[in-house]
């Protein structure tokens, strides 16, 4: 037996039993009634006969009600798999499919996928509604849960049982079911002790909560934050969140950031509770970060996390870029962060060897908050977790204080006339022209070249004036080289459920020659 992450959860019931653990649509539950909520799930899914162990899937938007299915699956010893509710209905079927769950938790919006749902993934053995009548093959929750007991219980679990398992992005190829078990969560909650401390925490979940951004929620639960759950991303309701419930911690991808800065009346806006506005995902050019600097203030963090390792590997407050701007070195901006105590970054070569201070190479993880590896994948599992660390798949580089910087993906790095370019450095400079809502730079394949570097925009009304513009912007910031060979202008580009764009996507789409 060991402390798993329901028990982590119960220590913050012990905090303040009354405070509010879940405050979302007109419904607020305190931590004592989410506890008592997360036994009857619990005691409904034994009574059911589900084993500890059994692959629980949540589909669902961020409610009440889905974080509750997530603790009665943790109560019950099971582990939840996160269904992210803005998938498409093959990405459903694929990582239930994957993850060889038992136990699906529906939400009424998805009840016309649930048939297909049902037929294609045989493993399942229980579906429920969580939010209303169940349909044909599948129960309410009412009455599936109707005489099971609220009354506090546990089942013991072993410290490397799996307490999650979430499929990651997949923005380079199928999603991985990554595999973290009780001990690595109660080390990511120590970290997220040392670096989020506050004695009354307010967490605003508006990103999905199969992220980032829920990881976070049962991160600080443990703190017995209260948590405000808003259905999805909207910057104004954001900004009325963090006015009416003191709101000072959230979590958003760089893209969500961006809507924040733009939003009509955000200088006026009463922010004087934020503490941590943690952004991270993607890099973010350093204008942004001025940006937001001036919106948040030291409230603004960016942080280097993943899915296999945990959301603050790497942490940039605001104070410490607000110092380096003062003493002129703004090119600082371009770090994520130093690395957590309690875990060790390095730099390493193709050959594994560690790499000096400014010396590229891959980021290379290793410390307690690694997961133990990916679902059904001994090959990819053996790849990326070795003896030394977990491989990101992440270039970059350390400085001599021991500052992290991304460069780009491996797997996005073009080779262009026998030069290295990285992709992340020419998004920053397009970026900066007004009229680029956003941008992604890829390499197509190119007889002279081997890899023509090719800027895809996204920009209300393209113009050859404005590719002109782009091109001279590009040519007065970097290398020839790096200068994009081909500009192409679309109405947006296609991201992934949580905000990421899909470069390999654009590469397919760009090689129809759409």
């Amino acid at each position: 037996m060991t402390l798993s992450l329901i028990d982590l959860f119960d220590k913050g019931v012990a905090i303040k039993p009354d405070r509010p653990c879940l405050v979302g649509a007109g419904e607020t539950l305190s931590y004592r009634e989410a506890q008592a909520s997360s036994c009857l799930i619990g005691s409904a899914l034994v009574r059911s006969g589900v084993p500890r162990g059994t692959r629980i899937a949540v589909l669902g938007p961020n409610t009440n009600r889905s974080f509750e299915c997530v603790l009665g699956t943790l109560r019950a010893g099971c582990t939840w798999v996160p269904v992210n509710a803005r998938n498409a209905l093959e990405e459903t079927v694929y990582v239930l499919d994957h993850t060889d769950a038992g136990v699906l938790f529906y939400s009424a919006m998805f009840a016309s996928q649930v048939p297909e749902i049902v037929a294609r993934c045989p493993k399942l053995n229980l579906v429920v509604c969580s939010d209303g009548a169940g349909i044909a093959d599948t129960l309410g929750f009412a009455e599936w849960s109707t005489g099971a007991s609220d009354v506090w219980f546990e089942v013991p679990v072993g410290p490397d049982a799996l307490a999650t398992l979430a499929c990651s992005g997949g923005t380079t190829g199928r999603p991985k079911g990554v595999r973290t078990s009780h001990r690595t969560w109660a080390f990511r909650i120590a970290e997220v002790m040392q670096r989020l401390a506050h004695p009354a925490p307010v967490h605003l979940v508006a990103a999905p909560m199969t992220h980032g951004a829920g990881a976070g929620a049962l991160e600080l639960m443990a703190l017995g934050a209260v948590h405000v759950v808003q259905p999805g991303f909207d910057a104004t309701a954001v900004f009325d969140a963090i006015e009416q419930h003191g709101v000072t911690h959230v979590f958003m991808p760089p893209t969500a950031l961006y809507r924040l800065l733009v939003e009509p009346g955000a200088v006026d806006r009463d922010l004087s509770s934020l503490c941590y506005l943690m952004c991270g995902g993607a890099p973010i050019p350093p204008e942004r970060m001025e940006q937001a600097l001036a919106l948040f203030g030291d409230a603004f963090h960016v942080g280097y996390g993943g899915t296999e390792f945990g959301g603050g590997i790497c942490w940039h407050p605001g104070a410490e870029m607000r110092r380096a701007i003062a003493a002129g070195n703004r090119g600082r901006l371009l770090s994520c962060g130093r690395p957590s105590p309690l875990s060790r970054v390095d730099v390493r070569g193709p050959d594994g060897r560690l790499l000096a201070p400014g010396e590229s190479g891959e980021i290379v993880i290793d410390g307690y908050v690694l997961a133990s590896g990916y679902h059904k994948d001994e090959a990819e599992t053996a790849q990326a977790f070795r003896p030394e660390g977990f491989y990101t798949g992440d270039l970059g580089y350390k400085d001599e204080a021991g500052w992290v910087y991304l460069s780009d993906r491996r797997k996005d790095m073009i080779i262009s006339g026998g030069f290295n370019v990285y992709p992340s450095e020419i998004e920053a400079v397009l970026v900066k022209h007004a009229a680029v809502r956003d941008c992604a730079v890829v390499g197509l394949p190119d007889e002279h070249w081997g890899e023509a570097v090719t800027a895809v925009i996204d920009c209300a009304a393209a113009t050859p004036q404005l590719a002109d513009e782009l091109k001279a912007l590009c040519r007065n910031s970097l290398a020839g080289y790096k200068v994009p060979k081909h500009l192409v202008f679309w109405d947006s580009l296609p991201k992934s459920p949580v905000g990421k764009v899909l470069k390999r996507a654009i590469r397919d789409r760009l090689a129809r020659g759409e």
